[in-house]
């Protein structure tokens, strides 16, 4: 996977800007409240991405911060929402006030997002409330390890709601990766 791409900015517009880098462009989709930090056309910069691949193609998104990009894939875990719902999420707020309004039940902020519905919303707040979390030193802390573990199981072959489910049902006790992927192996239905 691609966890970051630095270089010269060549082009922002709107939604998507491109980064040239060792000789490749990048086109990379970004969050709208992201254009504001965004350094001017010419100048380096250095963006984290996640790379989706679907039937479509692949795309590439980006993030000027690790925090945003844990929200984004925290975000395309939840059932229903795809990369595009989690980047139009992101372009609402900041991320510490996503994770605020997550963490306290507030799906006002979250159904502001183009295509996020009430439901959608409250779905989102249930199953990422006790994954994300605004830290008190500003940074967004989030378990990235369910983020794994979904993919983890996804890749052995079960589904994304079997996979989701699953991680559900983990003890909440045990910390280490390994012990929650064997908790979650061992709760997984076919």
């Amino acid at each position: 996977m691609i966890h970051s791409i630095s270089g010269i900015l060549k082009e922002r517009t709107g939604r998507f800007i491109i980064i040239e880098a060792s000789g490749f462009e990048f086109k990379i989709a970004i969050p709208l409240v992201e254009a504001a930090g965004l350094p001017q056309v010419g100048e380096p910069v250095k963006v984290f991405t996640f790379l989706h691949l679907s039937d479509d193609g692949a795309r590439l998104y980006g993030f000027l911060t690790e925090a945003e990009l844990e929200l984004f894939e925290a975000l395309i875990s939840v059932s229903g929402v795809g990369p595009k719902s989690a980047l139009a999420i992101l372009g609402t707020a900041p991320v510490e006030q996503l994770l605020g309004a997550i963490a306290s039940s507030e799906a006002g902020l979250l159904e502001r997002s183009s295509g996020i519905g009430r439901r959608t919303a409250e779905r989102i707040i249930v199953e990422l409330k006790d994954k994300v979390r605004p830290s008190e030193g500003g940074m967004a802390e989030m378990l990235e390890k369910d983020v794994d573990i979904l993919e983890a199981l996804i890749g052995l072959g079960y589904t994304k709601r079997q996979a989701q489910a699953a991680i559900k049902e983990i003890d909440p006790g045990l910390d280490d990766i390994q012990d929650r992927m064997r908790d979650a192996l061992k709760k997984i239905k076919r």
